[in-house]
């Protein structure tokens, strides 16, 4: 039976290269997965090629999909963002379908195709349920949302800095904007199967910089491949509504 895999979290928190890695170290895995490529506002980053990471479309297209039947239209991050059902459906056709990106529109896809085939939803967070429970426990601790916003602003930079060199104001509004809303995302978590904790985004060299992802990365590889391939891994997590209530 088809599946389809949905892997979700923060921006930056290093779903890219997390796939990326996936493709390289276990290439008869990443074969079967076909990519569900959904349409974005937003223009391309360095390297991104049209109708490979998106269909790159004027807001105003997109804004114009509402009107039509079969579209997901979503405002994420301020990026308009819409998927086709149809083109989902299609895709399956071919093998088990892979969205990577982030959780709201995850989260719809899952409600769109939970009862047409086997949904495998995965969520990457830049923090885990133990540290979570730690820092809610300390009665001088800093307010978790500020401390999530404030780890995610720092990768969102890091990563910027390494495409661009230069930052503009258009930049660094886009990284508030994306920092500004990685807590609401992670409070999605507790609606995905499996949460995968991530300390190594996008960021991070340990994807790439030692030919073998080391640190995080190398724990997010392994719980993610072991998922895919249909087995228990012992480096993930489960969380429920309660936990970031």
């Amino acid at each position: 039976m088809k599946r389809f895999i949905v892997l979700s979290g923060p921006s930056c928190v290093g779903k890219g290269p997390l796939h990326t890695a996936f493709s390289n170290f276990y290439p008869e895995l990443a074969a079967n997965l076909k990519k569900l490529v959904l349409y974005n506002c937003r223009s391309p980053r360095p390297g991104e090629i049209d109708g490979e990471a998106y269909h790159f479309r004027s807001r105003e297209e997109i804004e114009g999909l509402r009107k039509k039947e079969g579209f997901i239209v979503l405002d994420v991050r301020g990026d308009l963002q819409a998927v086709d059902l149809q083109e989902a459906e299609r895709t399956l056709q071919a093998g088990d379908l892979f969205f990577e990106g982030n959780p709201f529109v995850g989260r719809k896809l899952q409600e769109a195709f939970a009862s047409k085939v086997t949904v495998l939803s995965i969520f990457l967070a830049p923090i885990s349920k133990e540290e979570i429970l730690f820092l809610q426990s300390q009665e001088r601790g800093r307010s978790l949302a500020d401390l999530v916003t404030d780890v995610m602003r720092r990768k969102l930079l890091r990563r910027t800095q390494r495409q661009k060199n230069i930052l503009s104001l258009k930049d660094l509004e886009n990284i508030e904007r994306r920092a500004a809303s990685a807590f609401t995302e992670l409070k999605e978590a507790w609606n995905f199967e499996y949460v995968i904790p991530n300390h190594d985004g996008e960021d991070s060299e340990n994807w790439n910089a030692f030919y073998y992802p080391l640190g995080d990365s190398r724990k997010a590889l392994l719980a993610f491949s072991d998922l895919v391939a249909g087995k228990a891994s012992p480096l993930v997590e489960k969380w429920d509504e309660r936990l970031l209530s």
